[in-house]
């Protein structure tokens, strides 16, 4: 199998905008990601790991349609790639792996 380079940040950047599906741009995907974690996101970190997600070819973007509401300015959507898919199936499959192995003992929920 081969491994997937992925961080943390980008695996949850990707599964946000798979969640998003046609409404992933900046705004949005740094709202949900907020929304979900808890926390503040930068917009630096997000523009960061946007750019190199597409360089890895997880994702592909297109400019969306000039808006009076946003001073003429476009949306930059994101979709993730069939090489995304396949990445988050891996990681999805070795996480699923390494829970399943965890003798109960060592976790224990209560």
């Amino acid at each position: 199998m081969k491994k997937t380079q992925l961080g943390e940040f980008e695996e949850i950047v990707l599964l946000t905008i798979a969640v998003l599906h046609n409404d992933a741009y900046g705004v949005s995907i740094k709202n949900e990601l907020e929304r979900r974690l808890g926390y503040g996101t930068s917009v630096g970190a997000l523009q960061t790991a946007l750019k190199r997600l597409e360089e890895k070819g997880y994702l592909d973007s297109a400019w969306g349609e000039t808006s009076n509401v946003r001073g003429g300015k476009r949306k930059k959507y994101y979709k993730i790639t069939a090489s995304a898919q396949k990445a988050l199936q891996e990681i999805k499959d070795i996480r699923a792996q390494l829970w399943s192995e965890i003798p109960s003992i060592v976790l224990k929920f209560t």
